[in-house]
């Protein structure tokens, strides 16, 4: 009983860890191409471990800092979680991942107040956010700044 049960904890920390890998394709430098008039945007993400990237989504207005977040996404437990802390705010926020694929994934938090729901989805060189929930939408549109 107990070698079943052991083998089956491995299997599901491999499978996390598999689908984990899948999201590599965000580590970069990633500009914003659909800001506000005035305004610019950028996300840059860093591979910290297997386990753990971390990234940071800031908004100017001309040089000035506007807006920043510090994201992270992460192996807790057997799941995979997407974690905001926007500055100012209570405290982290964490999204579960909820659905994965070679370029695109999902993450929710059904309780949160706004968003909901994010979702990331790779077109070549490009990136696309859409942040949503209570009946609100908002898109990210990124292109890759890696020389």
């Amino acid at each position: 009983m107990f070698i079943f049960g052991f083998s089956n904890m491995v299997c599901g920390q491999e499978n996390t860890a598999q689908k984990f890998k899948r999201l590599h394709w965000l580590i970069g430098k990633w500009q914003r191409t659909n800001s506000k008039p005035g305004q610019s945007g950028y996300e840059n993400w860093s591979k910290v471990s297997n386990t753990k990237f971390t990234g940071k989504g800031v908004t100017l207005k001309g040089k000035e800092i506007v807006f920043v977040e510090e994201l992270e996404l992460s192996i807790k437990g057997g799941d995979i979680f997407y974690t905001v802390t926007v500055t100012g705010d209570s405290g982290p926020v964490n999204f579960k991942l909820t659905s994965i694929s070679k370029d695109a994934f999902v993450c929710e938090n059904p309780e949160h107040d706004f968003p909901k729901k994010i979702a990331y989805t790779r077109k070549g060189g490009t990136v696309k956010a859409i942040v949503s929930g209570n009946g609100q939408t908002l898109d990210y549109e990124f292109i890759s700044s890696a020389p």
